[in-house]
């Protein structure tokens, strides 16, 4: 139509021209030397009225674009394959995107440990969000773990339809300012990040800049989220249930009936149990197991129960790469020490401050420490921060802390690798254990409740630092020359044992700092008060009634401690005293 329209006025135009030419031949004054003025006016009075439909037609076919981009809507927002809405996350689903609502909030972090489902849940706010018009536009970028701002923006720029022939970062970072600014409502989500990513160097803007710009972070450190992103409000996404867990191992097994065989229903029960409620564990080891045999089957639940101590491998692999990866990005020796003793310790799942304080003032993990007070004040930021990266978790119980199975499996194998440590848990220590070559390089033996029926006379382990043996029977002998060949031990825990006289070889261990004789029955310690090195006696819990006036020779003891000994008669003079 505008075409026709166009058309038509050219063709008046183009004769009123020529009969304007013919005029101006026929009605020329003085011998053509002068126009006749009266016919002039009049063409041009016809000109202007012809001009008026031009000029409209002019407007009408102004155009701001001439082409228009459409980028297309984004697979990871159009499907929404793989997500389960878990009862024990409904409600945090809820709290973020009540707080995506909120014009007050500009940032908001959600942390937890790798493989708990941070992006699977971010994603699915996402696609929710956008759905429910709460956001024009919805950026989603892969945080590399070592940021390549150009690639970022390159990742920004394709999700908003944009091409960016700026070289330079700067000139990168004003295209996508100015077109972010263009949406009236958008939310850009930064996915598992490691440390401080600055903003504006990326292009986006934030706060009174765009207050329609929201940016949402997933990380695995609460500690990046909310100092050094400074997020004004954290979600921590917690581990399943027993029931969620179980829900979602049918699920990923599903497609398959073998689970309805009763042999495999009983094995896969306790698979899901021993993945401990890590979304990735489950989902990985379901999918590997779907289409296997029984023997298959009973053999991952022997690894689960019994993870490599060498490296990883099998079913738990892509699990526990992930948390491997967390424990490589701790910045400094000192936490990933701290992470590595904590998976030493004998608990299965709590694990006290205090028995931190005396593993790790044993092992010198606390440097430049002169008292117990100073010690707790270097451990509990440690552990704090090895809580914000979700490697160990809060306790219902004060003064105590968790680790989660898996990431406990993980740290063990890390230690067992790299440090040459040697650990079981609940069951029969197998015979390799006492390998010579495998004792000679060992670094630490961790032993709990374990079905020990006998000791060697003597261990040559010329460099084990850390002894922890809680044995199922209480009643196994150490014999007397036992310990005569670790003579750089700085810490030995002997937890709930009848100890009614010490092993001579004792006195030997001339580098023990810290000695714990907890739940213990103990007769004769006398042999205690030989080792000069000593800093930490724990008795706690024991049923000690006298204690060894020997003690008193303990010059370096920082550390004596006599909790719930309900049986302790008495002290002799001047022991208490002699202690500085």
């Amino acid at each position: 139509m505008l075409k026709s329209g166009a058309n038509k006025i050219i063709d008046e135009a183009v004769k009123s021209i020529e009969g304007a030419d013919r005029a101006k031949i026929k009605n020329q004054c003085f011998k053509g030397l002068c126009p006749n003025l009266k016919v002039q006016y009049q063409l041009s009075e016809k000109a202007a009225r012809e001009a008026k439909p031009v000029a409209g037609l002019h407007e009408t076919g102004k155009f701001h674009k001439v082409s228009y981009h459409i980028n297309p809507e984004k697979i990871w927002l159009t499907l929404s394959k793989g997500y389960q809405a878990f009862d024990s996350r409904i409600s945090t689903f809820k709290d973020i995107t009540n707080a995506l609502s909120n014009p007050s909030v500009d940032m908001i972090g959600i942390c937890g440990m790798g493989g708990i489902g941070k992006t699977m849940l971010v994603k699915e706010i996402a696609r929710q969000v956008k759905g429910h018009k709460l956001f024009d536009e919805v950026v989603f970028v892969d945080v590399p773990q070592i940021p390549d701002i150009k690639k970022m923006q390159g990742q920004i720029a394709d999700e908003l339809g944009l091409f960016l022939c700026e070289e330079s970062e700067s000139g990168r970072a004003r295209r996508l300012y100015a077109r972010m600014k263009e949406e009236k409502k958008i939310l850009v989500i930064l996915d598992d990040i490691w440390a401080r990513l600055d903003l504006e160097t990326l292009g986006i803007p934030l706060g009174d800049e765009h207050k329609g710009c929201k940016v949402l972070l997933t990380s695995r450190s609460r500690g990046v989220l909310s100092r050094e992103m400074d997020s004004e409000i954290n979600f921590l996404v917690g581990i399943l249930s027993q029931e969620e867990s179980w829900s979602l191992f049918q699920k990923m097994v599903a497609e398959g009936d073998c689970i309805r065989n009763h042999d495999l229903q009983s094995l896969a029960v306790a698979i899901a149990k021993e993945c401990a409620g890590l979304p990735i564990a489950i989902v990985t080891i379901a999918k590997a197991l779907r289409e296997e045999n029984l023997f298959e089957w009973k053999n991952a639940l022997l690894e689960l129960k019994r993870p490599s101590w060498r490296n990883f491998s099998g079913v738990q692999a892509a699990a526990c790469s992930t948390i491997e990866l967390s424990f490589n990005f701790l910045t400094g020796e000192d936490l990933k020490s701290t992470l590595l003793l904590c998976s030493l310790m004998g608990y299965t799942y709590h694990a006290s401050m205090l028995d931190l304080l005396k593993y790790g003032m044993g092992m010198g993990l606390f440097k430049d420490v002169n008292t117990m007070e100073e010690a707790r004040d270097r451990a509990c930021p440690l552990v704090h921060k090895l809580k914000a990266c979700s490697l160990l978790l809060d306790s219902h119980i004060s003064e105590m802390f968790a680790m989660h199975d898996v990431v406990r499996d993980v740290a063990i194998s890390i230690a067992s690798r790299d440090q040459h440590v040697f650990t079981m848990r609940n069951h029969v220590v197998p015979q390799e254990w006492l390998d010579k070559d495998t004792l000679k390089f060992c670094t630490a033996i961790s032993l709990h409740k374990c079905d020990v029926n006998e000791l060697p006379e003597e261990l040559e382990c010329p460099q084990l630092k850390f002894f922890y043996m809680y044995p199922k029977d209480p009643a196994l002998k150490i014999p007397d020359k036992f310990f005569a060949g670790m003579i750089e031990l700085r810490v030995l825990d002997l937890t709930k044992m009848h100890l009614l006289s010490l092993p001579s070889s004792l006195h030997l261990l001339v580098n023990l700092r810290t000695l714990c004789l907890d739940q213990s029955v103990l007769g004769d310690i006398a042999v205690i008060g030989e080792l000069k090195q000593l800093e930490i006696l724990s008795l706690s819990s024991s049923d000690i009634e006298h204690l060894p006036r020997e003690i008193g020779r303990l010059s370096k003891l920082r550390l004596l401690d006599l909790t719930n000994c309900s049986k302790l008669k008495s002290i002799p003079p001047n022991v208490l005293s002699s202690l500085s």
